[in-house]
């Protein structure tokens, strides 16, 4: 069940039958939703938006129903705080954009992730505060460009890993493929790289990361590079691999 925390920016993209059974749940405090692991999926944008936000909101909630999380879903940042964070096991960053937290709540981010929560980052997670150098390290690289979407082939590295596990070690899926600013070899577990001579538009060569984890500084943080589509969130294969970054 999804669970939203006060009102989202773009409540009207939501379509109406979406939005029907959740409006009782908008108001609910966090007091109320106490008793099952619970996570928060956080969607705020002060640049692009994508329009797969509502889709991915419901596919991950439907992820929670079936797996026994909670999940709320909010664009409110006044929850960066340490009251509120402390309720949660871990936090999706989900296309996130922009400069979307000021300090305080910067700093409540990083005291969750230093009492050991999880950070989960999809797409343009790495399109986000390009101005706090933490977070640079914890989502593990920067969005640099990207080239039109297109079906491309990744190779997986890790085929033990909870989010990799499960998938084609030669996984054809269509998306919008990142390319980064820096590659996060060395400083990150790289789980999938990219094949560039599957599509067209990639510019980091032979090692292309696109999907990776880490331990930072007592907790730990997973991302992927895929998730730009709508369609995205109907895919078992990749609806799999977000639900393995949320388990690690």
């Amino acid at each position: 069940m999804i669970q939203f925390l006060f009102p989202l920016r773009h409540l009207f993209s939501y379509a109406c039958a979406v939005l029907s059974p959740l409006l009782s749940l908008l108001t609910t405090p966090l007091s109320a939703l106490d008793g099952a692991d619970e996570i928060l999926v956080f969607s705020y944008t002060a640049g692009f938006r994508h329009d797969s936000i509502p889709a991915a909101v419901s596919a991950i909630g439907g992820l929670g129903d079936a797996h026994g999380f909670v999940v709320h879903a909010t664009e409110d940042r006044s929850v960066f705080n340490d009251e509120a964070l402390a309720h949660y096991r871990a936090i999706v960053f989900l296309n996130t954009t922009g400069d979307i937290l000021d300090p305080d709540q910067e700093a409540a981010f990083e005291r969750f992730i230093q009492r050991g929560g999880g950070f989960v980052g999809i797409h343009a997670a790495a399109d986000t505060e390009y101005e706090w150098t933490w977070y640079g390290r914890l989502v593990g690289a920067y969005f640099d460009s990207h080239p039109h979407i297109q079906t491309a082939e990744i190779r997986v590295i890790d085929t033990v890993h909870p989010s990799t596990t499960m998938l084609p070690k030669r996984w054809l899926r269509t998306d919008e493929w990142y390319n980064y600013r820096m590659n996060p070899r060395g400083r990150v577990h790289v789980l999938a790289v990219l094949d560039e001579a599957s599509y067209e538009g990639g510019n980091q060569g032979i090692d292309h990361p696109i999907a990776w984890c880490h331990a930072y500084e007592g907790g730990r943080s997973w991302y992927t590079g895929g998730g730009h589509t709508a369609e995205s969130y109907a895919e078992d294969l990749f609806l799999q691999h977000l639900l393995g970054g949320i388990q690690y």
